[in-house]
């Protein structure tokens, strides 16, 4: 099932659209792009990060390039059926998607076969946003500190409990960084998705997981759960008393689930570049910005080489840790 929002652009506020394209492209349009409306393709259902944030993007984006923008979800195989759509799609400009970690960076490493190859099928427009995790235990529990943790996984090897989202998404990822990092052992516990892993932690049927910010703060703020350490860089505005792992000597556990504008390889750079301005002036809205620094996660932005690049890091960095972890699909 596919999902379709128009999100309507406002003529007042519009800014003058592309004048033209490079020749370069088969599908290129005649008249100046864009000169109807803009599918942008989210991977996952509706309701999600990546389906909200689409969203709220989408609204201003479609004001400054003057035509409706149209939201369709197509979620399916750990976000790459979504991906595939857009794979397959004329690179004419008409065609975008939300790309998303796992089919962009982690995926390839762990399905046999992909019927696209991330590598190759897109071109990257920018970075929207970084989502960190933290590293939570149910307020009962005895740990109070990642110290506290370290010290138990070393007592009892295997034996704490670590729950996560799924093997190989970003909670799984992150918790095998940590176990490394530290170097422990703990038990890791899949669950089919992070709303049923964070139920069994609250439940206590498990000792610690690493969630998404965003979702864990309520739970964090309702005193439920008690918040060791977060894997960004540097400390969250949203949860400031709660250090870094990389304070804590970890630094090869900072990660961060993510996000970011990408079209069909092809496109005319012109194009890209439009969308790159575009999706930029967006971002630094205020409101947009609140709306993504507000509950954890951390603003996006930049050029499109540096959305490539920092693409083809985390590819190369999750390949070698699913590689030598053995991560398999279940």
């Amino acid at each position: 099932m596919q999902r379709r929002t128009l999100l309507q652009a406002s003529a007042s506020a519009a800014l003058a659209p592309l004048a033209s394209l490079t020749p370069s492209s088969a599908h290129a349009q005649s008249t100046a792009w864009p000169a109807k409306p803009i599918t942008l393709v989210v991977a996952f259902a509706a309701g999600g990060n990546n389906d909200l944030r689409a969203r709220q993007l989408g609204v201003p984006a479609a004001a400054l390039l003057g035509q409706t923008l149209v939201v369709e979800n197509k979620p399916g195989a750990s976000g790459n059926i979504g991906h595939d759509f857009v794979a397959r799609a004329a690179a004419d400009g008409y065609t975008l998607g939300i790309g998303a970690m796992g089919p962009l960076a982690v995926n390839p490493s762990l399905f046999p076969k992909m019927s696209f190859d991330p590598a190759q099928a897109f071109a990257p427009v920018l970075l929207i946003e970084k989502a960190p995790l933290v590293l939570v235990t149910r307020a009962d529990k005895p740990f109070r500190s990642v110290k506290d943790v370290v010290a138990a996984a070393k007592a009892k090897p295997g034996a704490l409990t670590l729950g996560n989202a799924g093997n190989g998404g970003a909670h799984h990822l992150a918790g095998e960084l940590f176990q490394d990092a530290a170097g422990i052992d703990m038990l890791s516990v899949p669950y089919k998705g992070g709303g049923p892993a964070a139920g069994a932690l609250l439940a206590g049927e498990i000792d610690l997981m690493f969630e998404q910010t965003y979702a864990a703060l309520p739970s964090i703020q309702a005193g439920k759960t008690r918040a060791l350490a977060v894997t960004s860089a540097k400390r969250l505005p949203s949860l400031p008393d709660v250090p870094t792992l990389a304070e804590l000597g970890h630094p090869q556990a900072t990660v961060s689930n993510w996000l970011g504008l990408i079209a069909p390889k092809g496109t005319p750079a012109a194009v890209i570049q439009r969308l790159n301005e575009v999706f930029n002036t967006v971002l630094r809205q205020p409101d947009l910005a609140a709306k993504i620094t507000g509950p954890g996660n951390e603003l996006g932005g930049g050029t499109p080489e540096e959305f490539a690049a920092f693409i083809a890091a985390e590819r190369t960095r999750w390949a070698a840790l699913i590689k030598a972890k053995g991560i398999r699909l279940e």
